[in-house]
């Protein structure tokens, strides 16, 4: 068993309910166990696999199941159970099962000591065509499916898909689909719609100066600065930003990119404990995209976050049972930044927000962070505090 500072156990194994088992949930199941192999836990979560969504756009190259991890795997890797149930409360049930100890799921009363709630962000939908995919599509079936489900391959022109939103995931989505359709020789146009003035705007100028090189290289069409207002039949509405003007042209296929959305947000002291009333619960935690830390630590809605607040959280639990309940801040920085633009090329940033680096460089940076969290999977911890 690993040594965890400021934590000396009282010899009682810990019951811990996870309701989220995304990458929060992942990162803080495999901490407890790395310093209480004992631990008895129970992840809550509405899937029967846990999903490596940031590897969604590579589904245009392998198989959505390469990034598709059964719950039941991960039972007999980490000796956890999984509920296939989704849980989102609100203040007055978390108050309740503070006092209680125990919640209830379907006919089952399930006792804890702790409940660590990294349920994360929804993905922004809105009302759909058969012509339009978002995220919960790609979730469902492989890039390269859904595309040659719904275009002719074979098809000499005339045929146009839209890329809606231009940020780090539509950005990934949009490279990855201009090499699918090279290597399929495909004659299809390819466009980017984004609301502002350049892509990857959350980023420094570096990244939009580099990837918008890389668009003109491919041929990609950018409508900077131009909203989006729906698909009728073969055609997207759009609108530009300055002038208002109106206009639509030819879509076979519009892919919407919105960007995360929590429905529920769960903000916490900077020890990761759920605040009720500007009161922690003190046996209720959050992490990951789910919740926002009053700390110093970073808050980005990444999955390089998520794993970070996991572990804290996870570390803090095992504190505050202890006997000293010294609990450690989340006081983590973001240390880089890469965005993948197709199978042999990226862009990120390194240690500085200015330290921009793209090519190999990027892409050697991206395989090895994807590598830790692999280890991660396996009961290998190689993240530093």
């Amino acid at each position: 068993m690993a040594f965890l500072p400021f934590y000396i156990s009282r010899h009682k194994q810990l019951k811990i309910v996870i309701i989220g088992g995304g990458y929060a949930g992942i990162a803080a199941s495999v901490t407890l166990l790395r310093y209480m192999p004992d631990v008895d836990i129970t992840i809550v979560d509405p899937q029967s696999h846990h999903l490596k969504i940031t590897h969604l756009h590579e589904t245009f190259r392998y198989p959505l199941q390469d990034y598709l991890i059964p719950f039941s795997t991960l039972e007999r890797r980490f000796g956890c159970r999984h509920i296939c149930a989704a849980l989102i409360p609100d203040e007055d049930t978390l108050r309740q099962w503070q006092y209680d100890k125990f919640l209830a799921i379907d006919d089952e009363i399930l006792e804890f000591d702790y409940i660590l709630i990294t349920s994360g962000s929804a993905v922004a939908q809105m009302d759909k065509a058969e012509n339009i995919f978002d995220l919960h599509d790609f979730m469902a079936a492989a890039g390269s499916s859904l595309l040659e489900s719904r275009l002719d391959m074979s098809k000499n022109g005339g045929q146009f898909i839209s890329v809606v939103g231009g940020g780090a995931t539509g950005i990934q989505f949009l490279f990855e689909i201009a090499y699918f359709l090279r290597r399929q020789k495909a004659e299809i146009g390819l466009r980017l719609i984004h609301g502002a003035d350049r892509v990857l705007n959350q980023f420094p100028a570096g990244f939009s100066t580099y990837a918008q090189t890389r668009m003109s290289d491919l041929n990609i069409d950018f409508y900077p600065d131009t909203y989006y207002h729906g698909q009728e039949t073969d055609s997207i509405l759009l609108e530009e930003n300055e002038t208002g003007r109106k206009f639509d042209l030819p879509s076979t296929l519009s892919l919407l990119f919105l960007g995360k959305k929590a429905d529920t947000i769960f903000f916490t002291n900077a020890f990761g404990q759920v605040m009720v009333e500007h009161n922690p619960l003190q046996n209720i935690f959050a992490a990951g995209d789910c919740s926002v830390y009053q700390s110093f630590g970073s808050d980005t809605l990444t999955a390089q976050s998520a794993v970070r607040k996991g572990k804290l959280a996870a570390r803090n639990i095992l504190r505050h049972s202890g006997s000293f309940k010294l609990l450690e801040p989340y006081l983590h920085r973001d240390l880089g930044y890469v965005v993948s633009l197709g199978p042999a090329d990226a862009v990120g940033w390194l240690a500085l927000e200015d330290n921009v680096v793209g090519g190999m460089p990027a892409l050697m940076i991206k395989e090895l962070v994807e590598a830790q969290y692999d280890l991660l999977l396996t009961g290998i911890d190689t993240y530093l505090i």
